[in-house]
């Protein structure tokens, strides 16, 4: 008896140093994998993958190779290279095939461009105070590709085999004219056609003043990325010998009657749905503007609130803004040519042609030509797949209990506009929760709270056990 009884309790002493050993090992492997990311997101700022500095290719190999170093063959990580200095890279991590068609994961690799003189440190040297990473690309969206690839290595590293292919596509210039994501899902079709898209650039969660979570967005739709270039013509002249039509005030006063021009009201069911619930977590004036919108699109005076608020008026209608200028040609001369950039985020279901009509419309002046920039196209809503949203809200609430998941549109474009041209579902649903006024996204100081970065990591490493998992 006693005998059984020493047995028992060294039994129990192996067991509880067994236990200990390996809740050591895991805390360890834990700390390991988010300060892999940590380094990860370090190094990838550190590459100006802006346009026109060459950097996108360079960080593209950085990547493939790191995915080659970790297990993955060469056969299924593809660099795709674009002239004149652009790159794609498609990784595949190949499933059993018992869980259905592929699933994309999706990240863009370059960035807005950033002058080190207008930032308080060097923007592309990432650094950490207060509790966030700054840096150019630490929210929009190196936090993405850092997040999928140390996922990716992680789930390798554990032997995980997936029900079901899962397929990163990372663009090169989705800040741009996305050509990189046009030409994955045409040419490359056959690597990325998939079930659905979950897209690391879009979505994600909002904090009040008291850092406390309020809400999720569950990305379903964006509107589409138009510009056009709004250009005076004039023969020009010697400045000492005013004419009475001008390049520039013949662009001024095309450019103020865009200025003055409100497009008219529209919604969907995801927009309207989307202010339902989030007036529902929310309380004050612009909540229940939300939610007398949602009951009834045609309540004017509610528009208008929401539109007061940069955040929100993308919500409700179309909008058009002049970004950039150019005029004259010499200090002493009459100018002969007057132009304006004009970026447009068009509601889903307007085309290219109605939206080209409408600026002219709103002009006035046939001789103001209106010209289309790049290749833009119309994106369609996504609908919303249960099992998807479903899914997504459980991951969601394993770290924020209980918060509203919201189907949006947003009121930016991603490269999602072109997936889902191409047939294939895609949703926004990135997991990073920001504080108010955002991530300072394409401004001044970038920056992403480093516990929601963290807590990002564990996020993606659920929602692909929770989607591809057995």
């Amino acid at each position: 008896m006693k005998l059984g009884k020493l047995l028992t309790k060294r039994s129990l002493l192996v067991v509880s140093l067994l236990l200990g050993l390996m809740a050591h090992s895991t805390a360890a492997e834990d700390k390991s994998y988010k300060t892999d990311a940590v380094e990860l997101l370090r190094e990838l700022v550190s590459y100006r993958t802006a346009k026109g500095h060459g950097q996108v290719p360079v960080m593209a190999k950085l990547l493939e190779q790191k995915f080659i170093n970790a297990g993955f063959p060469e056969s299924d990580v593809h660099l795709i290279p674009k002239e004149p200095d652009l790159a794609s890279l498609i990784v595949r991590y190949k499933g059993d095939g018992t869980g259905g068609r592929p699933i994309l994961l999706m990240a863009h690799m370059d960035v807005v461009d950033a002058l080190p003189s207008d930032w308080e440190d060097d923007p592309f040297t990432m650094i950490e105070k207060e509790g966030r990473f700054y840096g150019r690309g630490v929210s929009d969206n190196k936090a993405g590709i850092a997040t999928l690839t140390n996922t990716f290595i992680r789930l390798k590293k554990e032997g995980f085999v997936p029900t079901r292919d899962l397929v990163i596509v990372f663009s090169g210039d989705e800040e741009t004219d996305m050509t990189t994501i046009q030409q994955m899902t045409t040419e490359y079709i056959h690597l990325t056609d998939a079930e659905f898209a979950l897209n690391a650039d879009a979505g994600g969660g909002a904090l009040d003043e008291n850092d406390k979570p309020v809400s999720f967005n569950f990305q379903a739709a964006e509107k589409s990325y138009m510009t056009f270039e709004f250009t005076a013509r004039n023969p020009g002249g010697h400045s000492s010998a005013p004419r009475k039509d001008n390049a520039i005030y013949d662009l001024m006063a095309a450019l103020e009657n865009l200025e003055n021009h409100r497009f008219p009201v529209k919604s969907t069911e995801i927009t309207r749905n989307y202010f339902r619930d989030v007036a529902n977590s929310r309380t004050g004036k612009v909540a229940q503007a939300m939610k007398r919108f949602s009951e009834n699109p045609n309540d004017v005076e509610a528009a208008d609130i929401l539109s007061e608020h940069p955040h929100l008026v993308g919500m409700v209608r179309t909008t058009c803004i002049a970004t950039m200028l150019k005029a004259g040609h010499a200090e002493n001369a009459l100018p002969q040519t007057a132009t304006a950039t004009v970026n447009c985020r068009v509601f889903p279901g307007v085309s290219v042609e109605q939206m080209h009509a409408k600026l002219s419309d709103v002009v006035g002046n046939n001789a103001i030509e209106i010209k289309v920039l790049g290749n833009p196209k119309a994106s369609p809503d996504s609908p919303v797949l249960p099992a998807v949203y479903e899914t997504i809200k459980s991951a969601i609430h394993s770290y924020y209990p209980g918060i509203p998941v919201v189907g949006s549109m947003a009121a930016y474009a991603t490269d999602g506009i072109h997936t889902r041209v191409a047939g294939i579902p895609t949703y926004g649903v990135s997991g990073v929760f920001y504080d108010i006024g955002g991530g300072f996204e394409h401004g001044l100081n970038e920056r992403i709270r480093k516990d929601s970065y963290l807590i990002f990591q564990d996020y993606w490493y659920e929602v692909l056990n929770r989607f591809a998992g057995k």
